[in-house]
């Protein structure tokens, strides 16, 4: 097992420049911060190449994480605090940190059930919104979670935080519009837009069976092409004077609303 003792060290400068999206993808790698979300990650399935630990930082022993993982002793170094606080992403790190293998995920090899449910997310910037949407797929049982227009790196250590590690339960893919669309259409899936120009309450439509709940970014909501595209529009009633939620909470609250449906006799 190697150590590393120093911040000036060649592999942690190495591990602080993948802290650049553009590097991690360069290398096919992805940083995972956090105890939590490396135990997902490897009980996923997920590859992890390397694994780093601070001995100071860690404050539970026991369990996966005091096993390191159950990985090989060749792949995990042991890293002094200083230079640890250099590589990871937290504020308040937890003493582990693994570089994992992006995964290879895309629609033709999506596992679906007989009447799935869907997430599709068009355009969404902030990490922050794309890992709660990812946290509250994996609670309400959403199959897969499809991105258009990609506008963030789907694995940027915030959407791992924000989702609590379930991006790596959950199957999550980037495809264009055109290929969801015909995707839709051969596996026989509705397709609901959340809009603001919608007449029907979202309490008011079938979403059992199987279903796929677009929802647009906050500042541009849904392109016409999508618009155009699905089967219904569906809306959130509000009071006057708001006509958008937090696109997170958007689609926490649709969602839900299926799983309600899908739960009823």
């Amino acid at each position: 097992m190697t150590i590393i003792q120093s911040g000036d060290n060649k592999r942690v400068k190495e591990l602080v420049r993948l802290k650049k999206a553009s590097e991690r993808r360069a290398q096919g790698l992805i940083i995972i911060d956090g105890a939590r979300e490396i135990e997902l990650a490897v009980k996923a399935g997920l590859k992890i190449r390397e694994l780093f630990y601070c001995p100071s930082l860690i404050k539970k022993k026991n369990g996966l994480a005091g096993n390191l993982f159950g990985l090989d002793s060749e792949k995990i170094t042991e890293v002094a605090e200083r230079a640890f606080n250099k590589i990871c992403y937290k504020e308040k790190p937890d003493g582990f940190l693994a570089l994992g293998e992006t995964p290879d995920l895309n629609l033709t090899n999506l596992k679906l059930s007989k009447n799935p449910l869907i997430i599709i997310l068009e355009a969404v910037e902030k990490p922050g919104n794309l890992g709660a949407i990812i946290r509250t797929a994996y609670a309400a049982g959403v199959e897969a979670v499809i991105i258009n227009d990609n506008q963030t790196d789907i694995y940027n250590p915030n959407v791992i935080r924000a989702s609590e590690g379930f991006i790596f339960v959950e199957s999550v893919t980037v495809a264009d519009f055109k290929t969801t669309s015909a995707w839709l259409k051969k596996n026989k899936i509705k397709s609901l837009a959340a809009a603001t120009n919608a007449t029907k309450d979202y309490t008011k439509v079938n979403l059992k069976g199987g279903a796929a709940i677009v929802l647009g970014s906050e500042a541009n909501g849904l392109s016409d092409k999508w618009l155009k595209t699905v089967d219904a529009l569906i809306k959130i009633p509000m009071q006057s004077g708001i006509d958008s939620l937090n696109v997170s909470v958007a689609t926490a609250i649709i969602t839900f609303e299926a799983l309600r449906q899908r739960n009823s006799k």
